[in-house]
C-alpha cells in the first residue's frame, strides 16, 4: 500500500459533475489500496470572480483582506468533494490550509511555507478516509490566513507529498502532460514521457503554465515524483523526476513563453558603486521578482539599467522606480507593458552547441526583433513584441524540429 497525493486545478472542479468526476478518481485509488490525500483548487474561475468583486471597490485593496477573500473560494470545493465522495459510500474528511497546519510567512497573496504539521492528516488517513485539502492557503503563526500566489495550489499538494513522503503527486490539469510547445499555439507539439525537474523548473518560471514554479523547486528539493495528467482522461502523462543520463541526448526539451512580463528601464543612473544593490533592494524589499537585467554602460558617468517584472508587479515597481531615479539623481523611468519573453530549455544545451543561432535565425527569418537577451546553462529567452508572440513560438519550434520524435 502507498500514499498518494492527488491535486485538481479549478478546470477539473468547476461544476458539480467534474466533482462527481475528481471523487471517482479519488476512490479508485482509494481501492486500489492506497492511501489518498487530495489538494484542490477552487471551482473554476472563482478566484478571477473574487478578485474582480474587490477591485471594483478599490484598485488597491488590503493584501491580507485580500488573502481572507480568496481563501474562501478552496474551502467551498473541498466541501463539495467531500461531500460527493460521502454520496459514494465512502469515508472522506475535508480541510483549509490552517487546520491541517500548514505555516507560511506574513508575506499576503504570495507567502512561502514555512512547515506542515501532518498530525491531523496521518490521524485522518488512519481513520479510513481520503483526506481532501484546500490548496493555495495556509496561516502564520499570528493565526492570520495566508494565500500563496498563482498556481499554489500545485505547491501545496507537492509539499503535503514532500512531509507525507508520498509515493507519487498527481497533479491532474486540463491537459495531458507537458508538451514541447503550447499545443494551441503549435498544434504538432509533442507530448514529453519525462522531463527533469531543472526544465520543467525553467519551464514554470519562464511561463508554462502546466506546473506552479514553486511546486517544482519544492519537488527537486525533497525528490517527490510528480506526474503531470489529465482530468478527463486515463492515459498517462509526463513525469517530472531527477535527471538521468538519458534526458541529455535530448538537447530542447520545450519552447515557453509569457505574455505576463513588463519592463522598466531607469536612464542615467550615476556610474557608482552601490546602485545596482540600492535598486534592487528596495524591489526585494517589496517582495517583487526581477528577471532579466541589462546594464548598459552609459556616457558623462551615468549607466541605464532595464529589467523585467510580472504585470501584477508592474504598477507597483514602476512607482519604486520613479522613487529610485528621484533619489538617485537617475535621468527618467523609461516603462513598457507591451512585451512578452520567448524561451527555450533543455538539459541537453549543456553538452550541445548552435541552439542559440537556430533561435536568433528564426526570429530573424520572421522578421521579430530581439530586445533583450538572457540565458544560463540550460536555456535562452528573448524579450520580444507581445504581438509576435505566437509567431515566434510557432517559428522557433519549427527550426528546432521538435515536433519529430526525438525521445
Amino acid at each position: 500500500m502507498g500514499l498518494v497525493v492527488q491535486k485538481f486545478g479549478g478546470s477539473s472542479v468547476a461544476d458539480v459533475e467534474k466533482i462527481k468526476n475528481v471523487a471517482r478518481k479519488a476512490i479508485r485509488e482509494k481501492e486500489q489500496g492506497h492511501e489518498v490525500v487530495v489538494v484542490l483548487s477552487a471551482m473554476g474561475k472563482t478566484t478571477d470572480q473574487l478578485i474582480s468583486m474587490a477591485h471594483k471597490i478599490t484598485l488597491d485593496p488590503s493584501p491580507r483582506e485580500m488573502d481572507m477573500l480568496m481563501s474562501t473560494g478552496e474551502q467551498v470545493s473541498i466541501a463539495m468533494l467531500a461531500i460527493a465522495i460521502h454520496s459514494m459510500g465512502h469515508k472522506a474528511i475535508s480541510f483549509t490550509g490552517p487546520q491541517v497546519g500548514i505555516i507560511t510567512d506574513t508575506a499576503h497573496r504570495k507567502a512561502r511555507i514555512k512547515s506542515i504539521n501532518t498530525k491531523k492528516i496521518r490521524k485522518a488517513l488512519e481513520d479510513g478516509n481520503i483526506v481532501i485539502v484546500a490548496g493555495f492557503q495556509g496561516t502564520t503563526e499570528e493565526n492570520d490566513i495566508t494565500t500563496l500566489g498563482r498556481g499554489g495550489s500545485d505547491l501545496t499538494g507537492v509539499a503535503l507529498a514532500a512531509s507525507l513522503k508520498a509515493d507519487v503527486c498527481d497533479i491532474y490539469t486540463d491537459v495531458d502532460g507537458v508538451y514541447t510547445a503550447d499545443p494551441r499555439i503549435v498544434p504538432r507539439a509533442r507530448k514529453l514521457e519525462k522531463i527533469s525537474y531543472d526544465e520543467m523548473l525553467e519551464l514554470a518560471s519562464l511561463g508554462a503554465k502546466v506546473l506552479h514554479s514553486r511546486s517544482v523547486e519544492m519537488g527537486k528539493n525533497y525528490n517527490v515524483v510528480i506526474h503531470v495528467r489529465s482530468s478527463f482522461t486515463d492515459v498517462p502523462g509526463t513525469l517530472v523526476l531527477k535527471e538521468d543520463k538519458s534526458m541529455e541526448d535530448i538537447v530542447v526539451s520545450g519552447v515557453a513563453y509569457n505574455r505576463n512580463e513588463a519592463k522598466i528601464s531607469i536612464v542615467g543612473v550615476p556610474d557608482r558603486p552601490g546602485m545596482a544593490a540600492e535598486v534592487f533592494s528596495r524591489i526585494s524589499d517589496a517582495h517583487i521578482v526581477v528577471d532579466m537585467i541589462i546594464q548598459n554602460i552609459g556616457e558623462e558617468g551615468k549607466n541605464d539599467i532595464t529589467f523585467t517584472v510580472s504585470k501584477e508587479d508592474f504598477r507597483q515597481t514602476l512607482q519604486i522606480a520613479k522613487d529610485l531615479c528621484r533619489e538617485l539623481g537617475a535621468d527618467e523611468v523609461m516603462s513598457d507593458d507591451k512585451i512578452a519573453k520567448v524561451s527555450v530549455v533543455g538539459v541537453g544545451m549543456k553538452t550541445h552547441c548552435g541552439v542559440a543561432a537556430k533561435m536568433f535565425k528564426a526570429l530573424a527569418k520572421n522578421g521579430i526583433n530581439i530586445e533583450m537577451i538572457s540565458t544560463s546553462e540550460i536555456k535562452i529567452s528573448c524579450v520580444i513584441r507581445e504581438s509576435d508572440m505566437d509567431k515566434a513560438v510557432q517559428a522557433i519550434h519549427d527550426e528546432l524540429k521538435l515536433e519529430a520524435n526525438t525521445a
